[in-house]
């Protein structure tokens, strides 16, 4: 079987291509290759989240979503 040799901006074109099931398949596999990654940051940012609030003398879990963007742009924006 012959092997081709393609760019990135080649493969991205030729997903392009695919129909929208077969783009979604792709986008699935993609998804599920990388998802172990995704979690383990996912969970090392509510951790860190967790434990910046309580720092500050706040409890993350029962703190507005309007509370969190706060606090978050507190920790952002500090000099």
């Amino acid at each position: 079987m012959p092997t081709f040799t393609l760019t990135n901006e080649q493969v991205v074109e030729l997903v392009k291509q695919l129909p929208t099931e077969q783009q979604i398949e792709v986008f699935r596999f993609l998804l599920l290759q990388q998802w172990g990654q995704w979690e383990s940051l996912s969970q090392y940012g509510a951790d860190r989240a967790r434990i910046v609030a309580q720092e500050r003398g706040h409890n993350w879990d029962t703190m507005t979503e309007d509370e969190r963007e706060a606090l978050i742009n507190d920790v952002v924006h500090e000099d």
